[in-house]
């Protein structure tokens, strides 16, 4: 269901009873990015100069499985070895931005919607992916629904070696510089869903996909 209408009708509102205009002006977005360019940061850790590299390690850390193509046509050979080694369903839904790659050709049977109940396998792309954490961002869209990566058990993500940043800050400057605004939902995907809380014992899967793989795109 798209929300936005009724998200800028509730923030209009909010901002009359302030006795603003109902849009934020030129004005009070440059003292946003004024504030936001002066905000000193605080401790960080210290990054490599290879940024795949420790996204790789970070997200291995977190029970997500890495590989590794040189070319995006190659992502859907990549995703067909994994699921079949696994022994898992060769069909799957993904991002409707995916649907140019050759998925036929590998063998694997791809609807380009919003998951269902009985779909095992999602399929994204991501806004970029953090080296810091090994974590993937994805913004929801119309054609990027946040559900394809939440709702299946396995989760396959593209992840392009060039949207590979340092750490959180580096995302959320991104999405400012390349969106202007931030999208309904932002997701920060580290790893299979798990907890711990019953007797401080891991368990995979417990709110979302049980197995998380990544296949990184050297040449993208």
């Amino acid at each position: 269901m798209e929300t936005s209408a009724a998200r800028r009708n509730i923030l209009a509102r909010i901002r009359a009873a302030q006795g603003r205009p109902a849009q934020p002006e030129a004005t009070e977005r440059e003292a946003v990015a004024d504030y936001l360019a002066r905000h000193p940061e605080g401790p960080r850790p210290p990054m490599p100069d290879d940024l795949v590299a420790r996204f790789i390690a970070e997200a291995q850390q977190l029970s997500t499985t890495v590989d590794e193509v040189a070319a995006m046509a190659e992502a859907p050979a990549a995703a067909h070895r994994y699921l079949t080694e696994h022994g898992l369903p060769t069909s799957a839904i993904a991002w409707q931005t995916l649907e140019a790659l050759p998925w036929g050709e590998a063998g694997l049977a791809v609807e380009f919607r919003k998951p269902q109940n009985d779909d095992l396998v999602g399929i994204t792309g991501c806004f970029c992916a953090t080296a810091e954490t090994g974590s993937l961002v994805l913004l929801s869209g119309p054609e990027t629904y946040a559900s394809a990566g939440l709702l299946p058990e396995t989760h396959i993500a593209i992840v392009p070696a060039s949207r590979i940043v340092s750490g959180h800050e580096e995302a959320f400057a991104l999405i400012r510089a390349e969106r202007g605004e931030l999208p309904r939902a932002v997701n920060f995907v580290s790893g299979p869903s798990r907890t711990g809380d019953i007797e401080q014992t891991i368990v995979l899967g417990a709110h979302g996909p049980y197995r998380v793989h990544v296949i990184i795109v050297r040449g993208a």
